[in-house]
């Protein structure tokens, strides 16, 4: 399908100068309004608790899932994490571990961190993750044909993968610290969504410039744009660099004011996080938590 051709509906993406002006505003609106105990509950109910290790194990997984689970009736006061996000091979094996609890199971897929395969592989590899019981999938946007102006190429990678993926959540990654400007975020964004994405996400967390603010305006900016055109909600996911209560409290910011208080539900809101999930629970505690 012809996707390029319908970014000429929108309007051209913010510039640098005025993103950068956005955020500073924000930020001070979350030192007054957002950096709060319950605040952080809310972020840490809409953490995917992510282990993407090449040292993971079905060993080290089925713990990572079970110390998860036991989140339950350890903290009953904090709403837990909304999924655990891993490779599709271990997607499986968590869902052995978490079997008889609400938890829902994120599989990366696609190629996934670099979506550097053929076609015919992720659309393999995300249909296998969703038959062995994924809720959520997780694929990235093929950045090169992005950088090289290939929009209907990268985007119909998405349709194609969005059909293995009908009955479950998609998320598509825009990698967003390689894509570096305004507008080319805002453009990964839009075809994301056209494509059929129902959350797009910063980062893959593997690259060293991962989530940030000013790409997070973007990305919302986006949303709020294509929703005002369709009527369609796509979610937003922060990951990769956020690591303490206040970094969530930013991008929590960042969705309310932008898109509205109807976004603040981890159905529209996620935080892909690992080390993060101690410093969350340790602000919400008010002392230090080395849960995971």
């Amino acid at each position: 399908m012809e996707y390029a051709n319908q970014l000429m509906e929108y309007a051209p993406a913010q510039t640098a100068e005025q993103v950068a002006d956005e955020v500073a505003r924000l930020k001070k609106v979350a030192d007054a309004k957002y950096n709060n105990a319950e605040v952080y509950k809310f972020c840490y109910s809409s953490i995917d608790l992510t282990t993407l290790s090449c040292n993971d194990s079905v060993e080290s997984v089925t713990a990572f899932a079970r110390k998860a689970v036991e989140f339950y009736g350890k903290y009953p006061h904090i709403p837990n994490v909304a999924s655990i996000c891993v490779y599709p091979s271990f997607v499986e094996t968590v869902g052995v571990a978490v079997d008889g609890s609400p938890m829902r199971i994120t599989s990366v897929s696609g190629g996934f961190p670099s979506s550097q395969t053929f076609l015919e592989v992720k659309m393999l590899e995300t249909a296998m993750a969703v038959e062995n019981g994924a809720d959520e999938v997780d694929i990235v946007l093929n950045v090169g044909k992005m950088l090289q102006g290939s929009y209907d190429e990268a985007a119909n990678e998405v349709e194609v993968l969005r059909g293995e993926t009908s009955e479950v959540v998609l998320k598509v990654i825009l990698e967003t610290g390689a894509l570096k400007t305004p507008e080319l975020i805002r453009k990964a964004s839009l075809l994301s969504m056209f494509a059929g994405a129902d959350f797009i996400k910063t980062s893959t967390g593997k690259i060293d410039v991962a989530a940030t603010p000013e790409a997070a305006v973007v990305m919302c900016r986006a949303i709020k744009d294509y929703y005002d055109k369709t009527g369609r909600k796509v979610g937003f996911k922060a990951a990769g660099g956020v690591r303490t209560a206040e970094d969530a409290a930013l991008y929590y910011t960042i969705v309310r004011e932008i898109l509205g208080e109807e976004w603040i539900t981890t159905d529209l809101f996620r935080i892909g996080a690992s080390s993060a999930a101690n410093n969350i629970l340790s602000a919400i505690e008010g002392e230090t938590v080395k849960y995971y």
